[in-house]
C-alpha cells in the first residue's frame, strides 16, 4: 500500500530530530576536544604560554561558531545564546560579549501552519472564534509567532474587548525543545566530569535551571497567569496597565491577550509627538522596576524596549496623562523573602557607594561561599565607585574606552576567581537591571540610574531601620527576661548548697558563686546599655523625645556594669 503524506511526516520529523540531537552533540564534543587539547594536554608538556596565547582568539572562535550554529538551528539554541551572555561568572568576556547580541528573530511560519495549530488547540474553525485574524505577524520569535485579530461578537460582548493579539506557538516547537534539552543534559553530564569546568560551576544543576525557565516560557497557561499576578501586584497604582486575558481563547499553546499597542517606550519622536516627554518616562520606568525587584519580589525579566508601550490617558487623575503598559510575561523572575532582603542591603550599599558592604551584602544574598576570599573584590569594588560610581550614561560615554576595557578586563579576572555561581533569580535580577539602565538611556541621555537608586535607597534605610529596632529591643528583652530568672536560679543553688544536695569538691565554692553573680550581673547591665543606646539613636531620628530618653536610661545599666565590679571582694 502506498504511503500517505501523513505517514512518510512522522519518520521524516523523527530523521530531523535525530539530526538535530547529533548535531548539537557534536558541535560540543569538537570543542571539548579542542578545550582539552589547549587547556590540559598542552600544560602537562609544557607548552602552557601556548594555551594562553591563543586563548582569547579560541574563545572568540568557538563563541561565533555557536552564534551560526544557534540561528540555524533556531529553537532552544538561540535561548541558550542568550543564557550563556549573561553568564558572567562562569564564562569569559570573550563569549559573553559575541553572544549578547544574539537575537530571537527567525523568518515566520507559513500562516496556513499557524491556522491548523490554533484549529487544533481551540477545538474550532478560526472564523467561528475571531472576525478576523492577520496573516502577516506582529513578531516572529524561535518558540511562537503573533498575529492581530478580532474577538467574536459574543466573545467580544462578554470580554468588553475587540482588538486582540493572538500568540500561537511555532508547531513542532515541543518536538524541539525536548531534543535539545537532551542534548544539554548529556553536555552537562560530560562537563560535571572535567575538572576546571566542575571546580567552578555545576553543570547538571545550571541546565536544570535552564530547562525549567525555558519550559515555563513555552507553558502560555503560565504566562497568562503571570499577567494576571502582574496586574494584581500594580492595582489602583496609575503608573502601570496590563493586558486582559481572553481565557476563552487561552490553552497551553496558544495566548490570547487584549491589544494594547501604543507607543514603543524608546521611539523618542512617537513620544514626543504625543506631547509626552522622554525624559520624565525614565525615572518612572526605573521606579516600576525597582518596586517589581524589591517590593513585589515578581519581575518582568525581559523588559527590552519591544515589551514596553507608553500608552497616553485622556482622563484620569494620575501625575502623567500616560502609563506605562507591559505585554509578554513568558520570562518572568521571583525573589525569595530572604533573598529580597540581601538585594536590598545590596542596594543601599550601591547607593552609598560602600565596595566593602555591597561585597558582605553579596555574601549575604548566597552567592559567594563562606571560605569566599574577597579582599581582591572589595578592592575592586572600591576602585569601581571611586571611578565610575554616580556617572550617568552621557559621562560614562566621555570615559576613554581603553579605560573601560582594562578595568573590565581586571575586574572580570577577579569576578571569575571566585568561587560562586549565580542562581537563576539572581541573574534575571541582573538582566532587568541592565535592560532597565539602557531604556533609560536610551530616553534619557543623561539620566543617571543613582538618582532612582539613591532615594529608593533611602526608602529602604528607614523601612529596614524598623527592622533594626525590633531586633535590638527583642534583644533588650531577653536580656531582662535572663536577669529577672537569675536571682531564683542562684538562690535555688545556694539552697541545695545549704542543704547538701551539691557535691562541693572546692573549698571555695561559694566565693565563687558569689563572684559568678557579680559577673551576671554586670553582663546583664552591658547588653542593656547596648540595646538602650543603639534603639534610641535609631529612633532619635524620628522620635526625638523617646530616642533621647531611651539614651539617657542607658546612662543606669552603663554605671551599674561599670561601679559593680569595684565592690570589696
Amino acid at each position: 500500500m502506498p504511503s500517505t503524506p501523513l505517514r512518510r511526516e512522522a519518520p521524516a520529523r523523527t530523521r530531523a530530530a535525530r539530526a538535530r540531537y547529533r548535531r548539537i552533540l557534536r558541535f560540543a564534543l569538537e570543542n571539548l576536544a579542542i578545550t582539552w587539547w589547549f587547556e590540559l594536554f598542552l600544560p602537562r608538556i609544557g607548552f602552557a604560554r601556548v594555551a594562553e596565547r591563543t586563548r582569547s582568539r579560541r574563545m572568540r572562535r568557538l563563541a561565533r561558531r555557536f552564534h551560526v550554529l544557534a540561528v540555524e538551528l533556531g529553537g532552544l539554541m538561540i535561548k541558550v545564546g542568550q543564557f550563556m551572555s549573561s553568564r558572567l561568572d562562569v564564562l569569559p568576556p570573550e563569549i559573553t560579549k559575541e553572544l549578547e547580541g544574539l537575537q530571537d528573530e527567525v523568518p515566520p511560519v507559513p500562516f496556513p501552519a499557524i491556522r491548523a495549530r490554533a484549529e487544533a488547540e481551540l477545538d474550532l474553525p478560526l472564523a467561528q472564534a475571531f472576525v478576523s485574524v492577520d496573516e502577516q505577524p506582529v513578531a516572529a520569535a524561535s518558540l511562537g509567532q503573533a498575529h492581530r485579530a478580532r474577538l467574536s461578537p459574543i466573545d467580544a460582548a462578554e470580554t468588553g474587548l475587540d482588538a486582540v493579539v493572538l500568540k500561537v506557538q511555532r508547531p513542532g516547537i515541543d518536538v524541539i525543545i525536548d531534543v535539545d534539552l537532551a542534548a544539554l543534559r548529556r553536555v552537562g553530564g560530560w562537563l560535571s566530569h572535567v575538572h576546571i569546568v566542575a571546580d567552578r560551576v555545576d553543570m547538571p544543576q545550571l541546565v536544570e535551571e535552564f530547562a525549567v525557565t525555558s519550559l515555563e516560557e513555552i507553558d502560555y497557561l503560565h504566562e497568562a497567569a503571570s499577567s494576571v499576578r502582574f496586574a494584581e501586584d500594580f492595582a489602583g497604582d496609575d503608573r502601570v496597565s496590563v493586558p486582559a486575558v481572553v481565557w476563552e481563547s487561552t490553552t497551553r499553546r496558544i495566548l490570547t491577550l487584549e491589544d494594547v499597542s501604543a507607543i514603543k517606550i524608546t521611539d523618542t519622536e512617537g513620544l514626543a509627538a504625543a506631547g509626552i516627554d522622554p525624559a520624565e518616562v525614565a525615572p518612572v520606568f526605573a521606579a516600576v522596576m525597582f518596586d517589581q525587584l524589591f517590593e513585589h519580589g515578581f519581575f518582568h525579566a525581559d523588559p527590552h524596549p519591544g515589551n514596553i508601550f507608553v500608552t497616553p490617558v485622556t482622563q484620569g487623575s494620575g501625575a502623567h496623562p500616560w502609563k506605562l503598559t507591559f505585554i509578554d510575561f513568558g520570562m518572568m523572575g521571583e525573589v525569595p523573602a530572604s533573598t529580597r532582603a540581601g538585594l536590598r542591603r545590596l542596594l543601599i550599599a550601591a547607593a552609598a557607594r560602600d565596595g566593602k558592604g555591597l561585597v558582605a551584602a553579596i555574601q549575604d544574598v548566597g552567592v559567594l561561599l563562606p571560605t569566599a576570599e574577597t579582599g581582591e573584590l572589595e578592592r575592586a569594588m572600591i576602585a569601581l565607585f571611586a571611578r565610575f560610581g554616580g556617572m550617568g550614561f552621557a559621562e560614562l560615554r566621555e570615559v576613554d574606552d581603553r579605560e573601560f576595557r582594562d578595568f573590565g578586563n581586571e575586574f572580570g579576572e577577579v569576578v571569575r576567581s571566585l568561587p560562586f555561581q549565580l542562581p537563576e533569580h539572581f541573574l534575571l535580577v541582573i538582566r532587568a537591571v541592565s535592560l532597565t539602565s539602557g531604556v533609560c538611556s536610551a530616553l534619557d541621555p543623561s539620566f543617571n540610574l543613582w538618582d532612582s537608586v539613591e532615594p529608593y535607597a533611602a526608602r529602604l534605610v528607614r523601612a529596614e531601620r524598623g527592622n533594626v529596632v525590633q531586633d535590638v529591643a527583642q534583644q533588650a528583652l531577653e536580656a531582662a527576661r535572663v536577669a529577672l530568672r537569675l536571682p531564683n536560679r542562684l538562690d535555688a543553688l545556694s539552697a541545695r548548697i545549704e542543704s547538701g544536695s551539691v557535691v562541693a569538691a572546692v573549698p571555695s565554692l561559694e566565693r565563687r558563686v558569689a563572684r559568678l553573680e557579680r559577673l551576671t550581673g554586670r553582663v546583664t547591665s552591658a547588653v542593656l546599655f547596648v540595646g538602650l543606646l543603639v534603639a534610641g539613636a535609631v529612633l532619635r531620628a524620628d522620635l526625638t523625645v523617646l530616642g533621647t530618653t531611651l539614651m539617657a536610661a542607658s546612662v543606669v545599666p552603663l554605671l551599674h556594669a561599670l561601679l559593680s565590679g569595684r565592690r570589696r571582694r
